[in-house]
């Protein structure tokens, strides 16, 4: 039986409010996600999808439940999870090589410059930034300060990389790049992701399985879908794949309205599905 590299085991997240009392954003979430998968959460506004990574980052806690990480309970930051932010979050007065080195160094401690640099180089690298190393942020495009971001968080080759909409400040053309840039890498290295994401379109062209997340609050995890497409799938063709018309219609039938139904259906947990054409 494999071990889980993350498992979210009935986490439960309140906030206070004004005059009293408290409202609780989510509850009784689990989830389980295995080496080398690409899981995206998608759910309307408030439903809390950014806390739920936030906590998988170590960057807040759950009023209830645990976050177990290869063994360990998450219990703060750690370089074993990088984020990916959706703004850039690069330090404006280092170089795109600084940017990356600086994350590359806090891991490696004990690493010459030379290590550290030609370290940092080869990410910046993976990412099609050659060329870009001397470059500011603000000499970047959008896009390409989200590059920087994505070298930053994979030279520290984390277990897991958390990405938070990524690419949703990013036009059209660049967004598309982006994704493919993103999937080419993930797919090569194997890497674990969870991304949050509005798109459907792009969870279903990056994601192993998508989780499907009820309105907030009192938001749960209504389904969790298995993505039936070819995992070289590519994106100029997938829309022929004849699985491809009936997952995506599922996926915004529950966004357009079937949310609280979909988790009326399911009162003790999640229900898994394998998305297939009908």
């Amino acid at each position: 039986m494999s071990v889980s590299l993350i498992s979210v085991e009935g986490i439960t997240k309140r906030y206070p409010q004004r005059g009293g009392g408290a409202v609780t954003i989510f509850e009784n979430l689990w989830l389980r996600i295995e080496k080398g998968e690409f899981v995206c959460i998608v759910g309307h506004s408030g439903c809390g999808k950014t806390t739920v990574l936030n906590i998988l980052a170590g960057l807040d806690r759950p009023d209830e439940g645990v976050v177990i990480v290869d063994g360990k309970e998450a219990d703060g930051p750690a370089l074993d999870r990088a984020v990916v932010f959706q703004h850039h979050a690069l330090l404006p007065w280092l170089t795109v090589l600084g940017n990356v080195a600086y994350a590359v160094a806090a891991k490696h401690r004990s690493w010459t410059r030379a290590a550290v640099r030609e370290h940092a180089l080869r990410f910046i690298r993976l990412v099609g930034l050659d060329g870009a190393e001397s470059k500011r942020p603000a000499e970047l495009s959008g896009g390409m300060k989200q590059r920087v971001g994505i070298a930053r968080a994979l030279a520290i080759e984390p277990k897991t990389l958390l990405m938070d909409e990524p690419f949703s400040a990013l036009d059209a053309l660049a967004r598309g790049t982006l994704q493919d840039e993103v999937r080419r890498i993930c797919v090569t290295t194997r890497q674990t992701v969870l991304m949050i994401t509005h798109d459907v379109d792009e969870a279903i062209y990056l994601a192993d399985r998508i989780v499907l997340m009820t309105k907030g609050p009192n938001a749960r995890i209504a389904e969790i879908v298995t993505n039936t497409l070819p995992r070289d799938r590519d994106r100029n063709s997938m829309h022929r794949m004849r699985e491809y018309y009936p997952l995506r219609n599922h996926l915004m039938d529950f966004l357009l309205g079937g949310s609280a139904a979909a988790c009326d259906a399911v009162p003790d947990g999640p229900r898994q599905r394998r998305a297939a054409a009908s």
